[in-house]
């Protein structure tokens, strides 16, 4: 099957969004295919952060329409697009740090051996388990998954929010910035939870700055500047210092500009 021919999880149409007088994000056309793996980069400030936030429901755009799995949706919160198969990794990871591994992995989807509202009974060994399958799946190691948030280092830490993600993500995976504060062994352990996704077929969206992640690990990079969408192309199809002009601006959006081609 080729690229033209899988069917589009996710596209936007003249997606924008206004702080104000400040246009952090303005008329982004932009699609994502099933089981592609994708980058978003540029500076900061160009609006990588901004396009995320309204396509996982943070914010509501100012303008424009956003089609996830083949319909029109409108997300009023994260919650929503969770539940509908999007996974998000934000640079906060959104942990609980008093609790352990399986409690913030099943943070707000909690197993339970019954239902009765505040008097509900956790099932604490079933979560354990299921913690063990999930990490053993994504490659992380955990020595001690009762132990506290605070307590572990930044990659472990990382990798557990990974970990979230990877797991429940039912249709699309969003990692924003997700080595930027990890060191070299560590970044190697998230850019392998990475490439099983992409084995599993999970489509996914990378924001990063760095180019040698970027094109060891995608299929095609979108490049934003000063809020607007100003290229996207093929990884295979270009380079390192074509990617940096088109960050920067020193040569023409014209002439780097791949227009989007919807199946």
């Amino acid at each position: 099957m080729t690229g033209e021919d899988t069917k589009v999880i996710l596209r936007t149409e003249g997606l924008t969004k206004h702080y104000g007088g400040v246009h952090a994000l303005e008329d982004a056309d932009f699609y994502l295919r099933d089981g592609e793996h994708v980058a978003i980069v540029g500076d900061n400030g160009a609006g990588k952060s901004t396009f995320v936030r309204q396509i996982t429901g943070v914010e509501q755009p100012t303008g424009g329409r956003i089609f996830f799995d083949g319909q029109e949706v409108a997300f009023d919160s994260p919650i929503a697009a969770r539940e509908m198969g999007i996974e998000t990794v934000f640079q906060n990871l959104a942990l609980a740090d008093d609790l352990d591994v399986p409690s913030n992995l099943f943070l707000g989807r909690e197993e339970k051996y019954f239902n009765l509202g505040p008097f509900s009974f956790l099932n604490e060994r079933l979560m354990t388990k299921k913690s063990e399958e999930a990490l053993r799946t994504t490659g992380v190691k955990i020595p001690d998954l009762k132990n506290k948030i605070r307590n572990m280092s930044g990659g472990q830490r990382q990798c557990v929010a990974i970990s979230r993600a990877a797991t429940f993500a039912s249709k699309m995976i969003i990692m924003d910035e997700p080595t930027a504060a990890l060191g070299v062994q560590e970044t190697g352990q998230v850019e392998n939870i990475i490439r099983g996704l992409k084995e599993r077929g999970v489509p996914l969206i990378l924001i990063s700055h760095n180019l040698r992640q970027v094109f060891d690990l995608v299929d095609r990079i979108w490049v934003f500047r000063r809020g607007r969408i100003v290229g996207s192309v093929d990884k295979d199809k270009t380079h390192g210092n074509e990617i940096v002009a088109m960050i920067t601006g020193i040569q023409t959006e014209t002439d780097q500009k791949e227009e989007p081609a919807f199946a």
